[in-house]
């Protein structure tokens, strides 16, 4: 039986690209229903895995520093974030998710229906899986 023919590079980026567009619909809709721009929503989340100094929380979300500080403005505004001085020197700011911060954090993710059932729809197997690959393509560093 003849192979199927393999997957290349061109594919799987192709492929990425289908998928992190629909992600990223899914989440500017859910973050709009807290009356959030996406990059509002994304500085949340990403501040849902600790605290972060507003440089290098610019350098996350590849944005320019004085965009970021409008986002933090408006996000501390709202109660979702405070700046505390940093401990290790007092002229950087670092930012800090409130309760409510996690809470709209929370709320978005809920809301992303359309991410939820296709991930739901993966086996036990299947998620542990792409959980890897994920993993493995974009988090962990090759050893030197």
């Amino acid at each position: 039986m003849p192979e199927p023919p393999r997957v290349d590079t061109a594919q799987l980026m192709e492929l990425l690209s289908v998928s992190l567009g629909a992600y990223y619909g899914d989440f500017t809709v859910a973050a709009a229903s807290e009356n959030l721009t996406a990059s509002q929503g994304k500085a949340l989340t990403v501040l849902r895995r600790g605290p972060a100094a507003m440089r290098a929380l610019a350098d996350t979300m590849t944005c320019d520093a004085s965009n970021m500080t409008g986002i933090i403005d408006r996000l501390e505004k709202r109660g979702l974030v405070r700046r505390e001085a940093s401990a290790s020197d007092r002229r950087v700011k670092t930012v800090v998710l409130t309760a409510e911060g996690e809470r709209v954090t929370d709320a978005i993710r809920a809301r992303m229906h359309a991410t939820r059932d296709g991930l739901d729809r993966l086996s036990d197997q299947d998620r542990d899986c792409l959980y890897a690959l994920l993993e493995r393509v974009f988090i962990s560093q090759p050893a030197p």
